[in-house]
């Protein structure tokens, strides 16, 4: 196990996207974000079933710097209550974890 993560969230458009993106490298919060467009999401919300198109990010980060991610997904988000979740890196390559912990401060 490292102390590497995988954070997800969605984005309502991909200009979106990539305004958290960038301020998340940009802040030294992620080492690298993936975005993957058109994502299909059926959810409840307010108790109805919603349908949209989204934008997935896949954020690479450390858990010492989870709770600033989390809290700048919240500062940048035009959602009321964005999707934050972290998984664990259980390995990986060597050299693109140290560089993830060099990337992330």
């Amino acid at each position: 196990m490292t102390d590497k993560i995988i954070v997800l969230t969605t984005a309502a458009s991909k200009d979106e996207a990539r305004k958290l993106a960038r301020a998340l490298v940009e802040r030294f919060l992620a080492a690298c974000v993936n975005i993957i467009p058109q994502i299909g999401s059926i959810y409840r919300w307010e108790g109805e079933i919603e349908e949209t198109e989204e934008c997935l990010l896949v954020i690479k980060s450390t858990t010492a710097a989870f709770e600033r991610v989390r809290d700048a997904i919240a500062e940048l988000h035009s959602y009321e209550l964005p999707e934050c979740i972290a998984i664990s890196i259980e390995d990986g390559s060597m050299k693109y974890l140290n560089w993830i912990e060099q990337s992330v401060k």
